[in-house]
């Protein structure tokens, strides 16, 4: 499979050969979904925790005597029915985590990659250097690609790609070893340069 690099500036446009085994897989949609929530499970931290009657300060006293007082009868003020009492059902910390195999993790890679392939929203590029760390820089780049928002993957992230486009909407520069499902499926364009894509295919063949 050969894959178009498109022009950029002074930069003539050409072609670069890619394996079919990562660029030219169908599209498993249930691998990908399965992958994808997964991934982003990974990511939360999972530290919401909460206090049981047990556990909140005070109430070790009875409020006021069992009879007599013609009010209910309670045993401690802590409970869930007061006010600043213990929560019924306490929230606990816990690991969302969940178990994919590498190679399921890898083959959803695949599948997203080709799936952008055939809908023509992958963008190979020769390289994508800027001067200096001027979002004006970063914008007309794009421009010259006809995109205004993109995932921009490179073998390397520089320090003035970092800076150019940390303040423009849906933009975002990732390296190779930052990339995952969920940054591929969550924009609608995808720039990637040529070193970044012989790194890609080293990885996931």
């Amino acid at each position: 499979m050969e894959l178009t690099v498109h022009k950029t500036g002074a930069d003539k446009a050409g072609k670069i050969t890619v394996t079919d085994a990562v660029f030219g897989q169908k599209f498993n949609e249930a691998l990908v979904h399965q992958v994808l929530v997964a991934y982003m499970a990974g990511g939360r931290a999972g530290t919401k925790a909460q206090k049981t009657r047990a556990e909140v300060r005070g109430g070790g006293r009875k409020p006021w005597k069992q009879k007599g007082t013609g009010r209910a009868r309670v045993g401690t003020i802590r409970s869930p029915l007061w006010r600043g009492g213990g929560v019924t059902f306490a929230a606990r910390p816990r690991d969302f985590s969940q178990k994919i195999n590498r190679k399921m993790y890898r083959g959803a890679l695949r599948s997203i990659l080709s799936e952008l392939v055939r809908q023509e929203r992958l963008c190979c590029i020769e390289q994508f250097e800027l001067d200096a760390p001027k979002t004006a820089q970063a914008k007309a780049f794009l421009k010259t690609l006809g995109l205004q928002q993109a995932l921009i993957i490179t073998d390397e992230v520089t320090p003035n790609a970092h800076l150019a486009t940390r303040n423009l909407h849906g933009v975002s520069v990732i390296d190779t070893t930052e990339l995952n499902p969920q940054s591929l499926v969550g924009h609608e364009h995808i720039v990637i340069t040529r070193a970044a894509i012989n790194k890609v295919e080293a990885w996931l063949s």
